[in-house]
């Protein structure tokens, strides 16, 4: 109950002076001093109250206390209950509500503190929201921009579709309208066929009932022949008769002649109808195979369309989903802005708590300073990993290179082992298969080694489940081009440059790619042989050796071997030279083949044209191609029927130095071997075949000689030997192509042809020797 004076009203200063005057004076000092003393009590108590409250707020501080509004409002109302002359009471009641006051303020320090932690980690999920939505609202523009332009591109694709479709479908009215035509004139065709086969039928008869009439005036004559020589010697009288016999006579021939003539024109015209007949079918069998040609392609267009369709559906539907995906990510953000909203109204209260917050921020900036020193040690270690491993990539690379450098290396020390030891290079190459092959796959007959010391120089043929290896210094699979062929071989050629004698020559069964190999086919120039791409170098080259000082004279001269007879293809007026005709001195040029005292052989009444450029060399070898004889027989539409011989003599001047070269570049084509069971050749084809093999067996007669160093080296057994003397007997480098064919069908021709490549591969013939001289060179060509 709270006290009488507590529901008096207030008084007013005037009053309260009234009051105190109106007391009486003594007893005012009396009331003053107890006032004074009781003040003293008071400061005294609270002094005392006061340590008492900070032992008990330390103490309770340890508690958790929570207040509500209500009761934040009810202690902030609260007033002391007692009298107004009681102070002790009044006092008690004062520090009852102070310290329950401080542990509303501390607990109101606490709620801020937990506040202001709170808003900050609201801060940053709200932050970190925002940025999560800001990306995922850009990627979401991006894909919806990308996806944008695929259906565009879609679209105008469809549009393109449908654009060929409809042209598909006008071109397929078209083909059906077409065929419908080739219908009726193959029905008016054939209408036409019977009528003709009625005529030809009758002409036919006509022709029969005029060989019996023919026949039949025959005997007449006959019989009126006799008849008018027993008259003769009877009765002259009859003379009259017999004139008009022979009247008839006349008549009646000249009605065979005419029947006869009329024979042959029916004839003619019956061959043309049935020209006409074939080319009928042939256009038919054509509209045919285009219409099923249009059928497939609009089929094809069609499941395209189907496809692209398919996709389009697809697309769409992930375009609605990343639609519905974007409607989620705008309701969770309008969540988020009202969770914003109210946790910005709760941060006003917690401004104080940011201070401690700042300490914590620089306690994490030292940490962040000590992980950036950790992370920037680890930078520092990850460049010198990377920088080490840039320099083990260097060091591999550097390795590569030397590697690289060392097979070329090795190629040339190779070759330079060969000229010292002086054998002949041998290179194999295998032509692809061709379609009169049958289609039959190469791995089943051809193999190559894999391993390291016989890549690129080792074949396997296999035969018969037998496997027969071979080794030669280089080896062209079926898909080597004509310049990695000539790559190998362009510094051989340049020796011929260098004043060196050179001799390449192409050896192999019939149809395995020998005429290919050293002339392709000049028209393309990624197809050209060996010798176009040779003389296109040396030009080149001696061009670009004029800055030095030099100057060449090129001779070109080409002649083939046939049937043991030598052959100017150069000649506007072809003379054929017999092993008979030389002796006997028949008049014209006679060939004969002559080896001089430093190894130079030379053709007597040869042609020789002087070159000054690649298109002049062009048009004879295209004259001298036109000229050699090619025959056709089973195992290839153009054999060739004779060993082909070009030689380009080079002379070399330079003008500082007055050194003269002389060099010889001998680039040969031999005939095909071929056995006679499955060429098929008969009359001249097999006089060539018999000419051929026996040239072949001579050279590997001394290539024989030449492996086992015999004395005597049978060269003058055939023509081709003797003119090969130098090459393969002297002082030049040589090389031998062997060529083979893939077909299983010609395993046996192969192993020989390989066979002998690699005896020929092991012949020393002598170490090549420079020609170089101070001297005027004879005009004569060499062929050493």
């Amino acid at each position: 109950m709270p006290p009488r004076n507590q529901n008096r009203p207030p008084r007013s200063p005037s009053a309260k002076k009234e009051g105190a005057a109106s007391i009486p004076f003594d007893k005012r000092r009396k009331l003053e001093m107890q006032v004074a003393g009781r003040r003293q009590v008071l400061s005294t108590m609270n002094r005392q109250d006061i340590s008492a409250n900070s032992d008990v707020s330390s103490a309770e501080d340890r508690a958790k206390v929570e207040f509500t509004k209500d009761e934040v409002v009810a202690l902030l109302n609260e007033r002391p209950k007692a009298s107004k002359f009681d102070s002790k009471s009044k006092i008690e009641q004062m520090t009852d509500i102070i310290k329950r006051l401080k542990m509303c303020v501390k607990w109101f320090q606490q709620v801020e503190e937990t506040h202001v932690q709170e808003k900050e980690n609201l801060r940053t999920s709200l932050e970190s929201a925002e940025k999560r939505c800001s990306d995922r609202d850009l990627e979401m523009k991006t894909k919806e921009e990308g996806l944008q332009a695929t259906i565009s591109q879609l679209k105008e694709h469809n549009m393109s579709l449908q654009e060929k479709l409809s042209k598909e479908e006008f071109d397929k009215l078209g083909a059906i309208e077409n065929h419908r035509r080739e219908k009726e004139f193959r029905a008016a065709a054939d209408r036409q066929r019977a009528s003709l086969e009625e005529e030809l039928e009758k002409v036919k008869q006509e022709k029969m009932s005029a060989k019996e009439t023919a026949k039949a005036l025959e005997d007449n004559y006959k019989r009126l022949q006799e008849y008018n020589t027993s008259l003769q010697q009877y009765n002259s009288k009859l003379q009259t008769d017999l004139e008009t016999a022979r009247d008839a006579l006349n008549r009646a021939e000249k009605e065979k002649s005419s029947i006869v003539d009329n024979l042959g024109t029916l004839r003619a015209h019956s061959k043309s109808l049935q020209d006409q007949l074939i080319s009928i079918r042939v256009s038919n069998h054509g509209s045919k195979t285009d219409v099923s040609s249009l059928r497939n392609e609009l089929q094809q267009v069609r499941d395209d369309r189907e496809r692209k369709a398919v996709q389009l559906q697809k697309l769409s539907e992930e375009i609605a989903k990343y639609k519905e995906s974007v409607g989620k990510s705008s309701q969770e953000l309008d969540i988020l802005n009202e969770k914003s909203g109210s946790l910005e109204e709760t941060c006003k209260l917690q401004k104080e708590r940011i201070k401690v917050l700042e300490q914590e921020l620089a306690f994490a900036d030292e940490k962040q300073k000590m992980a950036d020193a950790s992370i920037s040690l680890t930078r520092t270690e990850y460049q010198e990993q990377k920088q080490l491993m840039c320099e083990l990539q260097d060091h591999v690379a550097d390795l590569e290179h030397q590697l690289c450098e060392g097979e070329i290396m090795r190629k040339k020390l190779h070759n330079t082992i060969l000229e010292l030891k002086g054998n002949i290079r041998v290179f194999c190459r295998v032509r692809p298969l061709l379609p009169d092959d049958g289609g039959r796959q190469e791995a089943s007959v051809i193999a190559y080694p894999t391993s390291t010391e016989s890549r690129g120089r080792g074949i396997d043929v296999i035969q018969s489940g037998n496997t027969h290896p071979f080794t030669f210094d280089k080896v062209f699979n079926h898909e080597a081009s004509q310049e990695e062929v000539f790559f190998e071989i362009s510094q051989l050629v340049q020796s011929a440059l260098d004043g060196y004698k050179v001799c390449i020559f192409a050896y192999g069964q019939t149809g395995s790619g020998k005429t290919y190999t050293m002339m392709g086919r000049p028209e393309a120039p990624e197809q050209k042989g060996l010798i176009p791409r040779s003389l296109e170098q040396i030009f080149q080259a001696s061009q670009s050796l004029r800055a030095q000082g030099w100057k060449y004279k090129m001779q070109v001269s080409m002649l083939e071997i046939y049937n043991e007879a030598i052959r100017d293809l150069l000649s506007t007026n072809r003379t054929f030279a017999t092993d008979s005709r030389a002796e006997s001195g028949v008049a014209g040029r006679q060939y004969t083949i002559t080896h001089d005292s430093n190894g130079n052989t030379h053709v007597s009444d040869l042609t020789i044209v002087d070159v000054c450029s690649t298109g002049q060399v062009s048009s004879l070898l295209q004259q001298a191609a036109q000229s050699r004889s090619v025959g056709k027989t089973n195992m290839n539409e153009q054999s060739s029927r004779s060993h082909f011989v070009f030689t380009l003599r080079i002379s070399g001047v330079n003008e500082s130095t007055e050194q003269q070269v002389q060099g010889v570049l001998n680039l040969i084509d031999l005939a095909g071997s071929e056995r006679l069971s499955r060429s098929g050749a008969t009359g001249d084809r097999l006089k060539e075949t018999q000419a051929i093999n026996k040239s072949l067996s001579a050279l590997s007669d001394v290539i024989f000689a030449l492996a086992k160093k015999e004395d005597h080296v049978p060269f003058r057994n055939s023509k081709l030997t003797y003119l090969l003397q130098p090459c393969l007997g002297g002082d030049s480098k040589t090389l031998m192509f062997v060529n083979i064919s893939p077909d299983p069908s010609s395993t046996g021709e192969s192993l020989c042809s390989l066979r002998f490549a690699s005896r020929v591969n092991a012949c020393e013939i002598g170490v090549p020797r420079r020609q170089t001289s101070m001297k005027l060179i004879d005009s004569r060509l060499s062929y050493g």
